[in-house]
């Protein structure tokens, strides 16, 4: 089987014998593969430098078993200029890409919503507010996509002004005594603008919280290294 020309993003690559890597690729058409890119790393190869993440790539390869071999890489447009806090978000979602998404499972939409966020990224505003709405539409292409604006055990709509204990595998459950641990539950708020995408400033440290969680719980608890690098930094 052969793919040609994939809209692509490099996720993660690693070094394999001598001068080849292998590559973990998102790719808007056949979701994510496992590339060897043999000689990518020789002194003559024309892929030296552009094998990297955040690069918009067009990919080419062709595959037999669970691996392929890549063919083809044609670099589309500049990279985002991405440091600091923006870099290290860009390092989390692909790290989540790797860990949620099965390979050779397509999600056309969550490539544009990738592509959407990189961009996003390398503006000049907060990269929370991205980062979140990134994080909700990555866990329901995943399957673990949950309501935020209703109440799980009556499904009434949820209320800005109530406090809400949050259940990864159920959403939202309205808390009767929220001043007991106000730190272990979200405003409606806060839920409401999640869900509408409309994240402001005061919503950041409960709906980064809430995101841990949920997303800590589907993992099973394995730790994330790119958390761990960015608290170490």
């Amino acid at each position: 089987m052969r793919y040609q020309l994939e809209p692509s993003y490099i996720l993660h690559a690693r070094q394999f014998r001598e001068s080849s890597l292998i590559l973990e690729a998102l790719t808007r058409e056949q979701g994510r593969v496992a590339l060897v890119a043999r000689g990518a790393r020789g002194a003559r190869s024309r892929w030296k430098s552009m094998l990297q993440p955040f690069r918009p790539l067009l990919l080419s390869w062709s595959q037999k078993g669970e691996m392929g071999t890549l063919t083809g890489a044609d670099q589309v447009a500049s990279p985002p200029p991405l440091s600091a806090e923006p870099l290290f978000c860009g390092i989390y979602a692909n790290e989540l890409l790797m860990r949620f998404l099965q390979r050779s499972d397509p999600h056309p939409g969550l490539f544009d919503r990738y592509r959407e966020l990189l961009g996003a990224l390398a503006g000049d505003e907060s990269p929370q507010p991205p980062l979140r709405v990134f994080e909700v539409q990555l866990l329901e292409a995943a399957g673990f996509g949950l309501r935020l604006d209703r109440v799980h055990t009556t499904l009434e709509p949820v209320e800005a002004g109530s406090f809400y204990r949050f259940l990864p595998e159920s959403g939202p459950v309205r808390e009767q005594r929220p001043d007991d641990r106000k730190e272990q539950l979200v405003s409606g708020e806060a839920l409401l603008a999640l869900q509408s995408g409309r994240i402001e400033p005061r919503h950041y440290g409960e709906l980064k919280r809430l995101m841990r969680r949920w997303i800590a719980h589907h993992l099973g608890g394995r730790p994330l290294n790119s958390q761990s690098l960015f608290q170490e930094i």
